[in-house]
């Protein structure tokens, strides 16, 4: 999920800070051991940073940015974490008085300083004699085709929105109604001819909404769009009067979640509802037995919980909970049902905390019964909005032991999300990707389209169309109900200057959807 210091804005999936270092007072660290008592030589710069830089989090290797961003982004946001107040720093910047107060009960910055001025130095000096003068380049890779013959792009408005800020894209296929949600608060109903049907004005932006059967639709709320640490959000049965004898759900107090998906977890035949609270400095990942809120169990008290997927990984009958952890911790972690709502979590990949997280998703692309990740990381503000070789779509294939190794890589700046369908229906998994944090140098690389060769070869395509946005949500389904998959693209757009930056580049059109329709052509 994306993120922003000021205003509105997403991780994923949202989305939110590519280097937040996690408070120190849960890492056992208390204060710095005096020069004058070490025993032996004096450590260096190098081993100065894998102590401290790699203590809650793995160590993040200089090559990963260029001197002047380590310098002056990331690693004064470093010495505030471990206690340092530099000159002109203000740990908590010009916050409203609710976020001061969230923010302060957390203890994010210690009082006493864990490491000397003079340490802290060594380890300024280590990353900028070492760091690159520039971002390093991406690897070379095939180039993108800049034509998309299997689609049609069109263009959708909502309203007069001049600022697309759309944050919510689901497709109910029981209505054949597109969902769309806005930072604004808003959300659309799109009939089958995608003409406004309904409009909702919800408390805060909508991240996410489930259809169950006949049954009203839950809707997911994430409280304040901007990092926050005030606990706002909520999941409710989005209706206008409830049922007589129904149970609406209405669960306050949320720690800004993003998404949430249904499963029986302790086979007690009721629904439980497992949610991704993001959070900022603070959130974690939980579920509610039945979705009771009395009845909350914390699976990992840590924020960044991004996107979560239920599958019976060990193949025992019970539903395990697979998760993809953003902010400084970023990993991939499977939790098995043990049974009577218990569970044992297993780390399956991990991440530099600058390698920016944003999105996954189960499929089995060898198809041998046992389910890869496709995976996206390109989340890219705050300290570091540097280009990032490292940025891209991965898939990683399970070797039927739940052991990820990584088979292929695509580099994207700012990949956002990615998703895998046949959608050309010739019995492979095609890949459908949005870059939120576009490359202004060719803005149409927003949406890039995967024709999957076979043996893990694909064909990169784009549309001029892509240029039109910067996309952050994504859906695939029969938009059009003519049988095959369709493609939509939403649109966000943190400010005017933004737009302003695509005005520069000849766009005028910015629609807040962008539908690609799929004609059934075969991609050469």
């Amino acid at each position: 999920m994306p993120s922003l210091r000021t205003g509105l804005l997403l991780v994923l999936f949202l989305a939110i800070a590519s280097f937040s270092i996690a408070p120190h007072h849960k890492t056992g660290i208390t204060s710095a051991s005096p020069a004058s008592l070490r025993l032996g030589p004096a450590p260096t710069g190098q081993q100065l940073a894998r102590q401290y830089c790699g203590n809650c989090h793995l160590f993040p290797e200089p090559e990963l940015l260029d001197k002047k961003t380590w310098v002056t982004g990331v690693l004064p946001t470093m010495a505030l974490r471990l206690g340092l107040k530099l000159p002109g720093q203000d740990t908590l910047r010009p916050l409203a008085p609710e976020e001061e107060k969230a923010i302060s009960q957390l203890h994010v910055y210690p009082e006493t300083a864990v490491l000397s001025l003079a340490d802290w130095e060594k380890i300024v000096r280590y990353y900028e004699q070492t760091a690159p003068e520039a971002p390093l380049p991406q690897k070379s890779h095939a180039p993108v085709i800049n034509e998309l013959p299997l689609f049609a792009a069109k263009e959708v408005a909502m309203g007069d929105k001049p600022v697309p800020q759309t944050t919510l894209l689901k497709y109910d296929k029981q209505s054949g109604q597109l969902y769309v949600g806005d930072a604004q608060h808003a959300l659309y109903v799109l009939d089958k001819q995608l003409q406004l049907a309904d409009t909702w004005w919800i408390d805060t932006p909508p991240t996410d909404i489930d259809f169950p059967k006949n049954a009203a639709p839950r809707l997911l709320t994430i409280g304040i769009f901007s990092p926050s640490d005030q606990q706002l959000g909520r999941l409710m049965t989005l209706e206008r009067a409830a049922k007589p004898g129904a149970k609406p759900v209405d669960i306050r107090q949320l720690p800004r979640p993003v998404q949430f998906v249904t499963s029986d977890l302790n086979s007690d035949g009721k629904e439980d509802a497992v949610i991704c609270g993001f959070g900022n400095n603070a959130g974690k990942l939980f579920w509610y037995d039945g979705f009771d809120p009395a009845k909350e169990h914390v699976l990992k008290a840590f924020p960044g919980a991004r996107k979560v997927e239920i599958n019976d990984f060990n193949h025992d009958g019970k539903p395990d909970i697979l998760v993809l952890m953003a902010q400084a911790r970023e990993e991939v972690s499977i939790f098995y049902n043990l049974g009577n709502g218990k569970f044992k979590e297993k780390v399956v990949l991990q991440f530099s905390p600058l390698f920016g997280s944003s999105y996954v998703e189960l499929v089995d692309f060898n198809k041998d019964g046992f389910q890869d990740l496709l995976l996206t990381n390109g989340d890219n503000w705050d300290y570091s909005s540097v280009n990032k070789n490292f940025h891209g779509i991965r898939i990683y294939l399970n070797d039927r032991k739940d052991h990820f190794k990584e088979a292929w890589f695509y580099p994207i700046y700012g990949a956002a999300k990615a998703i895998a369908r046949d959608f050309d229906k010739d019995g492979d998994l095609d890949i459908a990707a949005a870059s939120f944090y576009t490359n202004l140098d060719q803005p149409e690389q927003g949406f890039i389209y995967f024709s999957n060769q076979g043996g893990l070869m694909f064909t990169p395509f784009s549309t001029p169309a892509g240029a039109d946005g910067k996309w952050l949500t994504m859906e695939a389904a029969d938009v059009d109900q003519d049988g095959d998959l369709d493609i939509v693209l939403g649109s966000y757009f943190h400010t005017v200057g933004e737009m302003t930056q695509l005005l520069f580049k000849g766009i005028t059109s910015f629609p807040q959807l962008l539908v690609l329709e799929n004609q059934g052509k075969k991609l050469r």
